[in-house]
């Protein structure tokens, strides 16, 4: 029975041995251990090579020096040179040609003083910088109307006017002697509005008295009268809008 044990033992070590070193093959093929060491050499394919043969053959599949490294970094720069167009193209604002003004020149008055500088203090929100010029011209603030007859020149004359005037039935009228435009003219009424003027000087044609005019009054003041140049349309209706603010304020183009 010991000696059964004994050669039992021995045969499955034995087995045990042949399997490790792959005398029994794989469990995917039959094919043993000897067999797949001749398939991996295949020496009826291999080539043995000189020394000189051997050096040939590394220079030949070495790269050039630094080819492939320029070439690396060719490949590199390409696409980063493309990024970086792009993110320079992306950053450029759009140029977009400005609209060409609609009004080269326009003019807003006249302003009387106080008017102006209010009128001023809105343009400057308009911030139109050396466009904006302004020009003080004499004016005369109107106060009334006056009905004459055009000066005569010296005094016999308008004495010999007045006459005339009582031969046509009008009486209530006096010569103008004052140092002005107006002297030695026949003034006929003097009325607080245009209107009445115009009245007075019909019924003085209906007298007969054919060489009357009507005539502003009131006393000289200095005025302004403001340019901007190069309006868009937008601006300029912003303009009008403030010159509606202000009596005989005018807008129009000029030169």
């Amino acid at each position: 029975m010991l000696r059964l044990a004994f050669w039992s033992l021995l045969f499955l070590n034995a087995a045990l041995f042949a399997y490790a070193q792959g005398l029994f093959g794989t469990g995917k093929s039959n094919e043993h251990e000897p067999a797949r060491l001749k398939r991996q050499f295949n020496t009826a394919k291999m080539t043995l090579l000189t020394r000189e043969q051997a050096e040939a053959a590394a220079k030949a599949a070495a790269p050039p020096p630094g080819g492939d490294e320029a070439d690396g970094a060719a490949a590199a720069s390409a696409p980063a040179s493309a990024a970086a167009t792009a993110a320079t193209a992306a950053k450029a604002p759009t140029q977009t040609p400005a609209p060409a003004p609609a009004f080269a020149c326009t003019e807003i008055g006249p302003l009387d003083a106080g008017d102006a500088r209010r009128f001023e203090a809105r343009l400057a929100a308009l911030d139109l910088g050396d466009r904006q010029s302004r020009q003080a011209v004499q004016a005369q603030d109107v106060t009334s109307w006056i009905v004459h007859i055009p000066s005569q020149g010296s005094k016999e004359a308008a004495d010999k006017k007045a006459a005339e005037l009582r031969t046509l039935g009008v009486t209530n009228f006096y010569i103008l002697q004052a140092d002005s435009p107006l002297k030695y003219a026949i003034s006929l009424g003097v009325f607080k509005t245009e209107s009445s003027a115009q009245a007075m000087l019909a019924q003085l044609g209906k007298q007969g008295v054919h060489t009357a005019r009507i005539a502003p009054r009131g006393p000289q003041t200095t005025h302004y009268v403001y340019r901007v140049r190069s309006l868009d349309a937008a601006t300029r209706k912003r303009i009008e809008g403030y010159a509606e603010r202000y009596d005989g304020a005018d807008v129009k183009s000029c030169n």
